[in-house]
């Protein structure tokens, strides 16, 4: 499923360590690996564009994972 998301890169240190983004709303998605070093930088805003893979698990478990294709920093 494509999505288009807002929100905050966060580092969450649950099991081995994983990378967030967090919405306004509160949700947590969990960056899947291979996502841009750029992007990858707790705090940053950013506006998200990518893929929620429903086909995969991970160690952290902390939200859908979300596959990114392509991101934008937004100025805060």
């Amino acid at each position: 499923m494509s999505i288009t998301l807002e929100g905050n890169i966060k580092q969450s240190t649950i099991g081995m360590g994983a990378w967030t983004l967090v919405t306004p709303a509160g949700e947590t998605y969990e960056i899947y690996r291979g996502a841009p070093q750029e992007l990858l930088q707790d705090g940053l805003s950013v506006k998200v564009q990518g893929t929620i893979r429903e086909d995969i698990m991970t160690l952290a478990m902390i939200g859908p994972v979300l596959q990114v294709d392509s991101f934008e920093i937004v100025s805060s």
